[in-house]
């Protein structure tokens, strides 16, 4: 049940929540399945379920539910819990049945320890509009990634919008973003393959991959160096940025009337009408050389 659980798999004998609230409502039976259906309370149309006759429903005709509740016997599917409730509501049905599961074999474990493993489940979204950006439709990524992707965007902009999407531990842990930590962990070859086509960075954010190349990790004391590495990383860029505004400053016409008459007067003779002092005449003799001055191979070619 835990592996279940935590590989996010569909239940064999999954139950059938409400997608709305309302009141049920039965319709017409089919050969081996019956019409369940749930009125809104706004008059909106009628939402219908087909249920195997097998199945024992958990509502009466007439009865009233509310909007995540099950309709049949059996566990909800994690995946219609995030799509009918969100995220919050996951999560508490999560943490409570893997908690029930260790709480009836006498072990005793701290909520924040599941919790941690559920964020890492829940960390992903799906894009469902790429607006502005360079997104894709239906591409996965960290939520981290999507927001960095908008803060990029100007003001005006479109940003993307995603979905959050469960997945397994074991999936979750290939599609992390550091590769050197997915490689660890399965496929090592297909993930290290992948990382060399597409020529990416391993910034060394999380534990696992700090702690494979042997630095410290971002946690604990090794937090402080950490924040100092962030910290000089952005004077860094900020320096850089202000280098290369000076340069393009430089490389700019002069705006005014006053830096435009100073650069003439800097100007001389010689570049205006081509006469005067030549520099190079006094280091250089010009128009009195033979061939054998100007090279060699003059002379090799006209015998």
């Amino acid at each position: 049940r835990v592996a279940e659980l935590f590989e996010a798999r569909k239940p064999k004998e999954n139950a059938i929540i409400a997608k709305v609230s309302g009141r049920v409502v039965f319709g017409k039976d089919y050969k081996a399945k019956r019409k369940i259906g749930i009125q809104p309370e706004d008059g909106s149309e009628v939402v219908e379920y087909l249920v195997p006759k097998s199945k024992v429903i958990d509502v009466q005709e007439g009865d009233y539910v509310k909007r995540g509740d099950n309709l049949i016997g059996g566990s909800p599917d994690p995946h219609d819990i995030l799509e009918v409730l969100g995220i919050e509501p996951l999560a508490e049905y999560l943490v409570s049945e893997i908690q029930e599961v260790y709480r009836l074999q006498g072990v005793k474990i701290n909520d924040k320890h599941i919790e941690v493993i559920v964020r890492q489940m829940l960390q992903k979204v799906e894009i469902i509009e790429s607006g502005d950006t360079t997104l894709l439709v239906g591409e996965q990524l960290d939520r981290a990634e999507m927001d960095e992707v908008n803060a990029k965007l100007e003001a005006g902009q479109a940003p993307a919008q995603g979905k959050p999407i469960l997945l397994g531990i074991t999936k979750a842990s290939l599609q992390t973003r550091s590769f050197i930590s997915a490689a660890s962990f399965q496929e090592t070859t297909r993930v290290l393959t992948e990382a060399a086509v597409q020529g990416k960075q391993d910034t060394l954010i999380g534990l696992k991959e700090n702690v494979i190349v042997g630095r410290l990790i971002p946690a604990g004391t090794g937090a402080g160096m950490n924040r100092l590495r962030v910290a000089a990383t952005s004077r860094d860029a900020a320096l850089r940025v202000a280098q290369r505004k000076m340069q393009e400053a430089s490389l700019i016409a002069p705006a005014s009337a006053e830096e435009l008459r100073a650069a003439e007067n800097a100007r001389t003779p010689r570049e205006d009408v081509g006469v005067g002092d030549d520099p190079l005449a006094s280091v250089v003799p010009s128009g009195h050389g033979t061939d054998a001055d100007a090279g060699e191979y003059l002379n090799e070619g006209e015998e």
